[in-house]
């Protein structure tokens, strides 16, 4: 599992562990809105935090518009066919989630 900074090393990682469960990452924080590059960041880490055969809910700030927007190329140039992913739903708040099924 590789971690990367890409000039955001004051924002806290989405997790510091590998889940063994279905589980959603909150990317709805104040540093997110507006800043797509560190969502992207994040969605990978929290993908590579996810063990396999379960899924993670990437739940991305609606200040960054719909993820086909800006996260969904940057998932398949990552993993390519080794995931899988689906587009849930817009939050109340405006944010968006989607769900990434790891093989």
């Amino acid at each position: 599992m590789g971690t990367s900074d890409h000039g955001h090393g004051d924002v806290d990682p989405v997790t510091d562990r590998v889940h063994e469960n279905s589980w959603s990452a909150n990317m709805e924080k104040p540093e997110h809105a507006g800043d797509p590059d560190l969502v992207v960041e994040q969605a990978i880490d929290a993908i590579e935090h996810t063990a396999g055969g379960h899924h993670v809910n990437l739940v991305t700030h609606g200040e960054n518009g719909h993820p086909a927007e800006y996260l969904y190329d940057a998932l398949d140039a990552e993993y390519g066919e080794a995931v899988d992913w689906e587009y849930v739903e817009q939050c109340g708040c405006g944010g968006h989630v989607t769900r990434v099924h790891v093989e």
